[in-house]
């Protein structure tokens, strides 16, 4: 077999000189480096990226030519034509071709869609799990040195067994990162392609590291959280994980029967596995993005001030939440019927511009609706008449509570 085509010189270029430019982000700094990062050098690159991809990728092409927006009339980052996720299962946003494409990641949805597409090779996966590193170090693991103490779990199947999944992907790229074993991956994948996890299994490691006295590293779904927290018995266990302990969510509860308010999840979790609410981080991605948003970021020795005998270092933290992502990604918030820009405390849908979207489209229209709120976002669900996606709506619900089946997030 022949090896894949390269990606056009000039792409690879642009994305080496990214790579290169990728912050080191320093224990507890959140807000976006100036200088490289600033609003006139993003703007440089965003408009650079613009017009790569307006010749590289044919259909994004015809959709600004549509627009009657071409590279030569675009001033700022805010005018660059954004595509709506849902396009993405229609057309292939590609500046890959078809024969050097080696990996797909598709959004989950229900079985009658067709999923959104976003296609990679092996520049692009470098890329992606250059900043997908970056931006999860950021928020969960700030700390100098390495936490190598930590014991990883992952709810969900390993990579092999969903190789469509950008979320598994993502997972398997921390793992790999902090040299942990596949057995990380606490899930399976049945014969119907649902996903599986062990409630019984999953409690049973917490226990481990709670009796061992190491912290664990926790990666799950909202909803399989859910799950795994109503598994019969569970709901008088306690346990309490030790300091450092810290747990990232994401996706929601789109299309199942019972939900669950994130503020009531954070206190069963606190009540049952004693995390405090500081070390329960959510997420924030999708399939066509190749960055992720965090709600707020890990602040070592933070523990609940319920805790005996705690260090005198440690404090109580006030978690303020909104999402933010890394400096080489922006956004807003903007009506859906004119398309500008929202005030700050208006509802409207989510558009990014994603620096890392070096290969595909950098700006992207989610169907998301959010609020601004300073320097981040607040989700506040999905807009009417949206196609319901996400980790949780392909989860069955099996009728006998045991193992717990879950799906990628878009």
């Amino acid at each position: 077999m022949s090896n894949p085509a390269p990606a056009p010189a000039e792409l690879r270029a642009c994305a080496e000189d990214l790579l290169q430019a990728l912050p080191e982000f320093a224990r507890q700094t959140p807000a976006p480096a100036a200088g490289e990062w600033g609003d006139a050098a993003f703007n440089r690159r965003a408009l650079e990226l613009f017009a790569l991809q307006f010749r590289f990728n044919p259909p994004y092409r015809q959709w600004c030519l549509a627009r009657g927006t071409t590279p030569d009339q675009v001033r700022h980052w805010t005018q660059i034509p954004a595509v709506p996720t849902a396009a993405f299962a229609e057309f292939d946003f590609s500046c890959l071709a078809p024969e050097s494409r080696t990996a797909v990641f598709h959004s989950s949805g229900t079985t009658r869609q067709r999923p959104s597409r976003h296609f990679h090779n092996a520049d692009s996966l470098r890329l992606y799990e250059e900043v997908l590193w970056r931006g999860f170090r950021r928020a969960l693991l700030p700390e100098d040195p390495f936490p190598d103490a930590l014991d990883l779990l992952i709810l969900l199947p390993p990579a092999a067994s969903a190789p469509h999944s950008s979320l598994v992907h993502m997972c398997e790229t921390i793992r790999r990162r902090m040299n942990r074993p596949e057995s990380a991956f606490q899930g399976s994948v049945d014969a119907s392609g649902g996903w599986w996890v062990d409630p019984a299994a999953v409690w049973a490691r917490l226990e481990q590291c709670a009796s061992l006295g190491r912290p664990a590293l926790i990666l799950a779904t909202a909803w399989l959280l859910v799950r795994v927290l109503d598994h019969p018995g569970s709901h008088q266990r306690r346990l309490s994980l030790p300091p450092g302990s810290r747990l990232m969510e994401t996706g929601g509860y789109k299309g199942r029967t019972r939900e669950v308010p994130p503020e009531e999840l954070r206190k069963q979790i606190e009540a049952h596995w004693g995390l405090p609410e500081s070390a329960i981080f959510s997420e924030y991605g999708m399939c066509e993005l190749s960055s992720q948003a965090y709600d707020h970021f890990h602040v070592p020795n933070a523990v609940r001030a319920a805790d005996p005998g705690r260090a005198q270092s440690t404090v109580r933290v006030r978690v303020r939440r909104r999402f933010r992502f890394p400096p080489w990604v922006r956004w807003e918030v903007v009506d859906p019927e004119t398309g500008a820009a929202c005030a700050e405390g208006a509802v409207g849908l989510l558009r990014i511009w994603d620096l890392a979207n070096v290969f595909s489209v950098l700006a992207v229209q989610t169907e998301d609706l959010a609020v601004r709120v300073q320097d981040g976002f607040e989700l506040r669900g999905r807009a009417a008449g949206a196609a319901p996606r996400g980790c949780s709506l392909m989860a069955l619900e099996p009728a006998d509570p045991s193992p717990v089946a879950n799906v990628p997030r878009s």
